[in-house]
């Protein structure tokens, strides 16, 4: 009988050992389940999303329209830059490019107002030397109330004041000079009859309006570096250079330059509008 029981006992033993091998093996388990898992039943993972480029990314600037200001109108033109007739004017002219471009100053500083191709202009580019060799001047001019000539055969025109200090100097010779219109040219700068009558108005109130004089720079070309590089073998190239000058001057300023001539030379000097 004590040999029974002893056996009972000892399967009894086994039987809570290997009960409680079960139950740690079950238990660690467990604890493994929830490391891997640590969020509650219930709270989901997110799915990982890419992130939107297109909302994170500010949007791009549109590139800026080019105005034309060709055939703009002068009227919408004037409201488009707050200005007014009898506002200060400037005038640029270029040969190559067949261009004239009118500025005007409705504030502290020159906005260019319109560009208007020029109908005709004679010669070649360089300076014009003396009467009737049918060359339009290049240079530093001013035009004043006296040189305008509302009763133009040329419809409307006024003179740019050639001979300048600097042409006088180098003995050129020459007279009538002007910006006019009828669209022909013997030695001028002749536009459309439209145009000129629109440059006119602008020339005349500005000089009505109290402004002493209207500054014509008339150049061969943009006085760009690359232009002037292309132009290095001119016989002018050293004259054109002084252009540049004034040319660079006003680019950076939007102011034209107090002009001079000294010794023969044109002399760019601080604005004083």
């Amino acid at each position: 009988m004590k040999k029974y029981l002893l056996s009972f006992l000892s399967v009894m033993v086994y039987l809570l050992l290997c009960l409680a091998l079960v139950l740690y093996f079950l238990n660690s388990t467990s604890s493994l389940k929830k490391e891997k898992n640590p969020l509650p039943k219930t709270q989901t993972v997110p799915k990982h999303k890419k992130p939107n480029i297109a909302k994170a990314l500010p949007p791009l600037p549109l590139p800026k329209k080019e105005i034309d200001l060709i055939d703009v109108d002068f009227e919408k033109r004037l409201a488009d830059i707050d200005a007014k007739v009898g506002d200060p004017v400037f005038i640029r002219i270029f040969k190559e490019e067949s261009l004239l471009e009118v500025w005007i100053k409705p504030a502290d500083e020159y906005l260019l107002f319109k560009q208007y191709p020029i109908c005709a202009f004679s010669g070649h580019l360089g300076p014009k030397l003396k009467e009737g060799d049918k060359q339009s001047p290049e240079g530093f001019y001013k035009v004043t109330k006296h040189l305008l000539n509302p009763k133009s055969k040329f419809h409307l025109a006024f003179n740019l004041g050639y001979p300048n200090a600097y042409d006088k100097a180098y003995k050129r010779t020459g007279s009538y000079l002007m910006v006019h219109g009828a669209c022909v040219s013997v030695g001028c700068y002749a536009m459309t009859n439209a145009k000129i009558e629109e440059i006119y108005k602008l020339v005349d109130q500005a000089l009505k309006d109290g402004q002493k004089y209207v500054q014509v720079h008339a150049f061969p070309f943009r006085m760009t570096e690359e232009n002037m590089a292309e132009h290095e073998g001119s016989q002018w190239y050293d004259f054109w250079t002084e252009l540049k000058e004034g040319y660079d001057y006003f680019e950076a300023e939007k102011l034209p330059p107090h002009i001079m001539v000294k010794r023969k030379h044109y002399t760019i000097h601080e604005a004083n509008e």
